[in-house]
């Protein structure tokens, strides 16, 4: 008989099991529960995220079908029911899965760092990406007058490609007021797109000692102060400047330095603001550039991979959990794909693990490359008779008989 594990309940082997159980006694999330656990809804949910399941009706039914399995893939002696896994959802506290959540961000980053761009700190980009519901159904999650929709603000390393930290918001927030809840960090960088102009938040990060990159907006009112003359191609302009507007030199009211770079490729103008005055101009472009692994990361997560496009229930509550939950898969994936060395990506690892998860092979087995051998078959004189000058059209003829 096989004794090995599924791989399911090999992937769980990678959780921090008591760390769990400390976070939900902290929160109580177990007082009175007998038999469905946090740990359990935590890897029920897990199943449902790594097998793509589209609702929790499909989740329960696919379970249901590997009952018999439920116990050795640790959700228990046997799978929960759909209103079980519901009222699960609905009334236990999301802060437990968000606490869990931001510590395997910790371990992914821990287990990925790396240093790329040389800044003698980490470079984060700071974006959004709005997720839309029906107003009708999620009343708590009023955008405009006809819709609704949350919205995910993501803190994402540029070096490691896993993100640092996240805020969920209803969508009406603005992006710039979720800047107050990023847990900076001394002498890193941090990058924001023109919707993050927001000169108070951006002198309390000067203070910190931390630094920023963010696009300038065509309106801003300056004067400059000094400016450079010598500039590296496709770089227009490196000056450092103060606001020349009263409201914004009171929210900034220390010099910024002012960066133009023309864009080849898409043969545009951008302008960035920096309080880092000896980082070259073009490295200050290059981290701006970078800004963009932000939006694929929203792209995969989306409309690809984990669900959250989609949700399970319709309470505040339930959507936090689900998010969160798909923030922890991602970084279990992650902290697998380096332990183990892989060298297939995320994506590749996902497809697998999505039709695997109740098979009980070796992770090593499952996630290596196979390389197709190509059998060296000797030349034979047959074989170069086939190719003989002489032979050639008796064999055509030949050919040409048998599609007639």
């Amino acid at each position: 008989m096989n004794k090995d594990k599924y791989v399911f309940a090999q992937i769980v082997e990678y959780l921090d099991y008591f760390k769990f159980r400390r976070m939900v006694a902290k929160h109580h999330g177990d007082a009175y529960v007998k038999h469905f656990t946090c740990w359990h809804q935590l890897l029920t949910l897990m199943f449902g995220q790594l097998s793509e399941r589209e609702s929790l009706r499909d989740l329960t039914t696919v379970l249901d079908a590997h009952k018999s399995k439920c116990y050795h893939l640790g959700l228990g002696t046997s799978p929960a029911s759909r209103n079980t896994l519901s009222v699960a959802n609905h009334n236990r506290d999301y802060h437990i899965f968000e606490e869990y959540a931001f510590f395997m961000l910790d371990e992914a980053q821990r287990k990925c760092a790396a240093d790329i761009f040389m800044l003698g700190g980490k470079a984060y980009a700071f974006d959004s990406t709005t997720i839309p519901l029906c107003l009708s159904v999620f009343h708590w999650a009023k955008f405009r007058s006809r819709k609704g929709g949350v919205k995910a603000h993501v803190l994402y390393d540029l070096e490691t490609h896993v993100p640092s930290f996240y805020h969920i918001t209803t969508a009406s927030v603005h992006d710039s007021k979720a800047m107050s809840a990023i847990p900076y960090e001394f002498g890193s960088y941090y990058v924001f797109d023109r919707g993050y102009n927001a000169f108070a938040e951006l002198f309390r990060i000067n203070r910190l000692e931390s630094f920023f990159v963010v696009r300038a907006k065509q309106s801003l009112k300056f004067k400059c102060v000094k400016w450079k003359r010598r500039m590296p191609e496709n770089v227009l302009g490196d000056a450092e400047i103060e606001f020349a507007e009263e409201a914004s030199l009171r929210k900034y009211p220390d010099k910024l330095r002012l960066v133009r770079f023309h864009d080849i490729e898409q043969n545009r103008d951008f302008a960035f603001l920096t309080n880092d005055f000896s980082l070259p101009s073009l490295k200050v472009a290059d981290l701006y550039r970078n800004r963009w692994q932000v939006e694929l990361f929203f792209k995969w997560l989306k409309q690809q991979h984990l669900k959250i496009k989609e949700f399970w229930r319709v309470t505040e509550n339930t959507v936090r959990i689900q998010m969160s939950v798909a923030i922890i898969t991602y970084c279990l994936v992650e902290v697998i794909r380096k332990e183990l060395k892989m060298e297939r990506s995320t994506y590749e690892l996902l497809q697998i693990l999505s039709i695997s998860l109740t098979d009980k092979t070796s992770m090593w087995k499952l996630f290596e490359k196979q390389e197709i051998e190509v059998p060296d078959v000797p030349f034979t004189s047959f074989m170069a008779g086939l190719f003989d000058k002489n032979n050639f059209q008796p064999i055509l003829f030949g050919y040409w008989c048998i599609l007639l």
